[in-house]
């Protein structure tokens, strides 16, 4: 089978389920696992480089705004390649080709390409994306392998932490504008042994001002600026520090959102481990992707 990866985090799955070497292309941003950046894009970014937090929102309201993409599909590409089976997501227009463009697309390829789009919302539904791969790429055992994995270590968390405190927590997805974590971040911190005070399970990531999150008296800030690594994260927060100072928390984290939270992927488990490690270190050892302590 001859797939087109046009998501990170669907990427990452089709690693996981050992499908590495049926992937003919990618996009210029799936660098998980690290073979995957060996492989041909068929995505470029039409934002330019080096923008600040609120020049990259200003631009991407502008652009969806006005209908226009964020993201150049390669379509002369796609063709060479003749995929069988493209993998996308019509979720979020900041994080992907739209998916009514490469449904298009596909009807123009000569091998007539199944087009699916993975779109969870919980990490429920991320498991079921598991399955839904697995079924359509004849990989059925690995999947049901993977699922059984990821469970198994939630089981782990939720286990080490039910008798715990839970401090109360905020996800801050983006700080200028303030967006608070939603979608399966709730979750997440939740099943850490948390408690979300301003974000909503399944619902999508919603702007507030800082005010507002002062409101919410939160014990413990976990910053994860959508697509950022760690310490991409921790200079936002630094940028920041004068507001963050004013929430009054316990403690303010940076963290890598684009491999623990942003993506949908297998590597929300090891956001839930990082989450945990953050809320009870003492019941839950170091986690794969370190979290950075913000100085306020």
């Amino acid at each position: 089978m001859r797939i087109v990866s046009l998501v990170p985090h669907a990427t990452e799955l089709l690693y996981a389920l050992g499908l590495g070497d049926d992937i003919v292309a990618v996009t210029h941003e799936c660098d998980h696992p690290t073979e995957a950046t060996r492989k041909p894009h068929v995505t470029r970014d039409r934002l330019p480089a080096g923008l600040s937090a609120a020049e990259i929102d200003r631009a991407v309201r502008e652009r969806t705004d006005a209908g226009e993409a964020i993201y150049e599909l390669d379509e002369a590409l796609l063709h060479e390649l003749q995929p069988d089976l493209i993998v996308t997501q019509a979720l979020c227009p900041v994080c992907a080709v739209s998916y009514d463009d490469v449904a298009e697309v596909a009807q123009r390829i000569a091998t007539c390409p199944k087009v699916i789009a993975l779109d969870p919302k919980t990490l429920g539904e991320t498991m079921g994306d598991i399955r839904t791969l697995a079924q359509a790429t004849g990989t059925r055992e690995a999947g049901v392998d993977l699922v059984a994995r990821q469970r198994g270590r939630i089981d782990r968390v939720k286990l080490a932490v039910r008798q715990a405190g839970r401090p109360r927590v905020v996800a801050l997805e983006w700080l200028d504008p303030v967006f608070i974590g939603g979608h399966w971040t709730p979750q997440l911190i939740d099943l850490a042994g948390g408690t979300d005070v301003l974000g909503l399970p399944g619902e999508h990531s919603a702007q507030l001002d800082w005010a507002t999150v002062a409101a919410a008296k939160p014990e413990v800030v976990v910053c994860m600026p959508c697509g950022y690594d760690a310490p991409r994260a921790h200079l936002e927060a630094e940028l920041y520090a004068h507001e963050l100072r004013k929430l009054g928390a316990d403690r303010v984290v940076a963290v890598d959102a684009s491999a623990t939270f942003s993506r949908p992927g297998p590597r929300l488990v090891d956001g839930l481990e990082l989450l945990a490690h953050i809320l009870h270190p003492d019941l839950v050892g170091p986690p794969a992707y370190p979290p950075i302590p913000v100085e306020l």
